[in-house]
């Protein structure tokens, strides 16, 4: 596919740049351009028969949409996210991009929209990223937030596939997701609401998972929580995923175990590379049911020796007090230089940022 280049006429100023590099936040600031491509229904009944057109990076700015736009309707719409990283030589790289054109696809099929072929998925970041350079971070644990997503663009009302669709990209600097120093969270158990139920659209990178779990996250806020963990209730209140990462557990015999995944539960790409880093240490990696007293008892006897969360935008962080209504427990501290939790995200962290061995294969240059 081929892109059309249409350079932003007033950027932001390299002062200006400097001043929101030296502070980023998370998800606060946007670059100078964006990637933008077309699809529309080739009229057979089936999204294979539509086509992709119009590729293009254009100047960021507001979307033009008509109120009848299907997307404000109907939510059929996915994202993904991954992070650019500026390496010791000035170059730039990205992690496990395939991992997120794959998923993308897998979401696009859940959501009834089209799938965009993989080598113009990293085409767009790659283009966009190359373009808008000057952005990418250089402070430590700092990034390139890159967001690709897809909604339906087609003026309609009706309950069917939107015949025209829209992807685009845009980028953001990134600081630490948490802000500040790396430290535990604090995660509120959320009785009264579900992310996701079984058979819908959890396994998807969804706007409406999302938007589900901000009721839940407010109560989480109002209770002085970071986070909100969601359980299944048909299935022993067993432990799914927070808000928007996932959860794991260290025995300690020395098993590493996440929730399996049941449809329920997003497989996010830094939870299988968790997985896999795991495995490389030796630790007896485990997919399985783990509930919520399982967690308390776990914690309470000693079996459980570290519990914490990851995700593309905080990596891994530590979950620290878990409150339950009136009750609350503590997971055990973590101590750098004694943590599995911290030696993985060390590793993570030194490979993307180039201070490790890609012993995976997993980093793709962008720039």
């Amino acid at each position: 596919m081929e892109f059309a280049v249409h350079p932003q006429s007033s950027p932001v100023s390299e002062e200006r740049r400097r001043e929101i590099l030296a502070d980023p936040g998370f998800g606060q600031h946007f670059t100078d351009h964006m990637v933008s491509i077309d699809w529309t229904w080739g009229g057979d009944g089936q999204h294979s028969g539509g086509t992709w057109h119009d590729a293009r990076i254009e100047p960021f700015g507001p979307l033009s949409l008509s109120p009848a736009t299907a997307v404000l309707h109907y939510a059929q719409e996915i994202f993904e996210g991954l992070k650019a990283y500026r390496h010791p030589d000035g170059t730039v790289w990205t992690f496990r991009p395939r991992a997120n054109a794959a998923r993308l696809n897998r979401s696009a099929r859940r959501l009834a929209l089209p799938e965009l072929p993989e080598e113009d998925f990293l085409e767009s970041l790659r283009l966009l990223v190359s373009t808008d350079i000057g952005w990418v971070p250089d402070g430590e644990g700092q990034s390139l937030y890159l967001r690709p997503f897809m909604y339906a663009s087609e003026a309609f009302l009706g309950v069917r596939p939107a015949h025209e669709i829209a992807y685009k990209v845009i980028a953001s600097p990134a600081g630490n997701y948490f802000g500040g120093e790396l430290k535990p969270v604090s995660i509120w158990v959320s009785r009264d609401y579900a992310r996701a139920g079984h058979g819908g659209t959890g396994a998807a990178k969804f706007g409406g998972n999302y938007a589900a779990s901000l009721a839940a996250q407010l109560e989480a806020s109002a209770q002085g929580c970071d986070q909100v963990l969601f359980l299944d209730p048909v299935r022993d209140n067993a432990v799914e995923e927070l808000g928007g990462m996932n959860v794991f557990f260290v025995f300690k015999d020395g098993s590493l175990v996440t929730p399996e995944l049941t449809g329920t539960i997003l497989e996010g790409v830094t939870r299988s590379s968790v997985l896999q880093l795991g495995r490389g240490r030796g630790l007896d990696v485990v997919e399985r049911r783990i509930t919520l007293q399982e967690w308390r008892d776990g914690v309470a006897g000693g079996e459980i020796t570290e519990v914490f969360a990851c995700g593309t935008a905080a990596v891994i962080t530590p979950i620290g007090r878990l409150v339950d209504g009136e009750e609350h427990f503590d997971s055990p501290a973590v101590t750098p230089g004694d943590s599995v939790a911290l030696d993985i995200r060390r590793e993570l962290l030194d490979l993307q940022t180039g201070h490790g061995e890609d012993r995976h294969g997993w980093l793709h240059r962008l720039a």
